[in-house]
């Protein structure tokens, strides 16, 4: 059996700066306290929020400003990239 998590949940990426809170919208249900999340309660900018600066040389801007900056290591503001559902 999966944990239950609800609406301000701390998420954390293992590139990010910061932790950011889960973002859940009332319409998936509410029975008592905060909305329960679903598996499809994963799109960037809506659900998740950005994670302060990533550090990830995958993530493109942070691959250009690292070549940029000769090969040192530049963080680049977060947006979050989650392709399927959890």
């Amino acid at each position: 059996m999966g944990i239950q998590v609800t609406a301000g949940t701390a998420l954390q990426c293992s590139f990010g700066a910061a932790p950011a809170p889960l973002n859940v919208l009332p319409a998936t249900g509410v029975l008592a306290g905060a909305p329960a999340a679903t598996v499809m309660d994963h799109v960037p900018m809506l659900n998740i929020m950005p994670f302060g600066v990533c550090s990830c040389v995958a993530n493109p801007m942070v691959a250009a400003a690292t070549a940029a900056a000769l090969g040192a290591l530049t963080p680049m503001p977060c947006v979050p990239m989650t392709t399927a559902p959890w």
